[in-house]
């Protein structure tokens, strides 16, 4: 392990910037005001924390994780965009949609860039574009990522569930977890706030951030009046405190940061 943390600042949903090796990477960048039916609630991430992105990783196809508005307003470290790496049998359907520069990274492995290293490890989760019931249109297996550098490991769970693969993995400095999602419940291959909590316990890094809440959501149903939408209301700003105090009830090494849209971890 490193003795600084890496620099990371979570802009919302899924998508994080993270600065390691020298490089500057996004995670499953979701930055526009709108995302099919779903709405932001809080503010639009300041232009500046995703300018000079070198590297963009997405995890898998759903349209909240890759967006292709938000894709198309990423400059990098050229002036072209920074390149796009998408989980094994992705790379063709993203080229047809006018994003060129991907690279293709299946299960195991390997992107080197500079001095960071990337490696692909498997999600629990449905890798379809269009969710888990349809079998036309494009898919390719959810993946979530492993950075490392001289400066840190920071693991990127993507969407998932727990899998055997956090077991191995070892010597962490940050965990990036998701706790929620954007509806008032979750379907199969997501964690809520006690199974990230059982992720920490085996992952065991130094560091965990919670991520996939508090950013998008039905615009009818956080308006609704009664119970249905004091429900959603809380789901925007519960989990990832839920998840802090499971993980601190487990008494293990691991500090949570709850850190608001937009904030600097």
């Amino acid at each position: 392990m490193s003795d600084a943390l890496p620099g990371l600042r979570f802009l919302g949903h899924s998508t994080v910037r993270v600065e390691l090796g020298g490089r500057v990477v996004l995670t499953d960048p979701v930055l526009t005001r709108r995302v099919g039916g779903l709405t932001r609630v809080v503010d639009l991430p300041d232009p500046a924390h995703h300018s000079g992105v070198d590297l963009v990783l997405l995890s898998h196809l759903h349209g909240d994780h890759l967006h292709l508005p938000s894709l198309r307003m990423l400059g990098g470290r050229t002036g072209g965009g920074p390149r796009v790496v998408v989980p094994r049998g992705a790379g063709e359907w993203l080229r047809s949609k006018g994003i060129d520069d991907v690279v293709e990274l299946g299960i195991g492995e390997v992107l080197r860039d500079g001095d960071l290293r990337v490696t692909a490890l498997p999600a629990a989760h449905s890798g379809h574009r269009w969710g888990p019931r349809f079998t036309h249109g494009p898919q390719a297996p959810a993946v979530g990522h492993l950075l490392e550098a001289d400066d840190g490991r920071v693991y990127v769970a993507g969407d998932t569930d727990l899998h055997p693969v956090m077991d191995t993995l070892g010597d962490l400095d940050v965990a990036l977890l998701p706790v929620w999602g954007w509806g008032p419940t979750l379907g199969p291959g997501h964690l809520d706030p006690d199974r990230a909590a059982h992720a920490v316990e085996r992952l065991r890094p130094r560091l965990a951030v919670p991520v996939h809440w508090g950013t998008l959501a039905l615009p009818g149903l956080v308006r609704a009046p009664g119970g249905a939408g004091a429900r959603m209301r809380r789901l925007l700003v519960e989990p990832p405190r839920q998840f802090a105090s499971a993980v601190a009830a487990g008494g293990g090494p691991t500090r949570v940061a709850v850190v608001e849209p937009g904030g600097r971890v």
